[in-house]
Parts: structure tokens; sequence; C-alpha cells
């Protein structure tokens, strides 16, 4: 690993940090907020360590995954489906903070907690995608000489990197303590699906085979769901 990416990766944590930081404490209006406390370096060590060891064993999927955001995106569409995702990270964070502040819902300290565990679940999902797919990069393409995932995660569904972040999403609002913030996720969904949708066609299109895996592995998104 390069000492320019070591420093990326060192502003990377101390910013997100810092951002998360000030979403909650100033939503919250106060630092007496546990779960904020535990929560930012869950999500901030955990979210480094897999990037540190994918930037040592394959740092070209860190580059393809820099490829982020609606400016990435070739297509309209898709454009509008980022800027939607993008502005909805911000705002659970935001809505939690809020809700410790004004007391809107209540929640076990033990469910916050399986949130947590539920955030390292979804980077342990993460790694078993880009295990087997290094060419799983932030925005919707097909590079020339990528081939069809269709083991591990992607035997089961097609999309199983969208599946590790609803998993996330989940995570992050209950191990905030807030269950209004599960609206957002739910909002979320149709945009999600919007997206995946016209992710396919790509797919279809640009990815010789990707048709006969679809009729293989049925499911997108949820086993025996959808």
């Amino acid at each position: 690993m390069t000492t320019k990416l070591l420093l990326q990766m060192l502003a990377t944590f101390v910013g997100g940090i810092l951002l998360l930081g000030l979403l909650l404490f100033l939503s919250a209006g106060t630092f007496n907020y546990w779960q904020a406390w535990v929560f930012i370096p869950v999500f901030m060590i955990t979210m480094t360590v897999f990037g540190v060891y994918f930037a040592i064993t394959d740092p070209a999927l860190v580059e393809r995954r820099k490829q982020a955001g609606p400016a990435a995106e070739h297509s309209m569409l898709q454009k509008v489906v980022s800027t939607i995702a993008l502005s909805s990270l911000l705002v659970p964070p935001i809505l939690s903070g809020f809700d410790r502040r004004f007391g809107w819902s209540q929640m076990s300290p033990l469910v916050s907690l399986i949130g947590d565990a539920l955030l390292v679940l979804s980077f342990i999902m993460f790694y078993f995608v880009f295990r087997v797919n290094s060419y799983g990069a932030g925005n919707i393409q097909v590079e020339q000489g990528q081939k069809i995932a269709s083991t591990g995660l992607y035997a089961l569904v097609r999309h199983p990197m969208y599946s590790g972040s609803i998993v996330m999403g989940i995570g992050m609002v209950l191990a905030l303590g807030s269950w209004w913030a599960l609206v957002v996720l739910v909002i979320m969904i149709p945009v999600l699906v919007v997206r995946i949708l016209d992710e396919e066609k790509v797919l279809a299109k640009d990815l010789p085979g990707y048709t006969t895996y679809e009729q293989q592995v049925r499911y997108r998104l949820v086993p025996y769901l959808w």
C-alpha cells in the first residue's frame, strides 16, 4: 500500500469521525448519547480495517470503489438515483439525533447493540462480495474482460452488495436507537429497486452470459422474496 493511499485512508477515517460526530451530536443537542459513542468507532474502525485489507490485496478494486456518486454514473436515471441515495445517507444519523433529543421512540440497549453487530455483519458480507467480484465498482459499468461472479453470495442472490447495504442501513438506525429512522429505509427501498432493475438492463446488454446467470439465480436481493 502506497503512502498516498495510506494518507487518503487516514484522512477518510478522521473526516468520517468528525462528520458523524457533527451530524449526531448537533442533532441530538447533547454529548450524552451513548449509542452514538459506540456506533462511530464500530462503523469507522470496521470500515477502515476492510478498506486497508483490500487496499493491500486488491488495489484495483479500491480504485473502482472510488468511482461513485452522481458524477460517476452514465445515465440520467442513475445520476438521479445516486443523488437520492447519497442524500439519504445523511438523514438517518440526523433523524436519530433528533429522536434522541426529543425522545420520540424508546429502544432497548440490547437492540442497539444488535444494530452494531449488524453493521459489522454488513462489512463481512461486503468482504465476501468483493472476494469473488473485484469488478464491484461504485457506479454501474461493465469493464473489458469483466466476468460474471456466480459463486459465494452471488449463488444466492444476484446483488449481494445491495443486500449488505440493507443490512448496514438497518444496523445503523438500530445502533443509533431510533425506530423512526427506519422510515427512511422503507422510503429508500423503491429507489434501490429502480437502480437494480436499470443495472440489470446494462448487465444483460454488456456482460456476456448475464442472462444465463439470471436464469440460474432467481432472486435479486433477498432469497425467496425478490
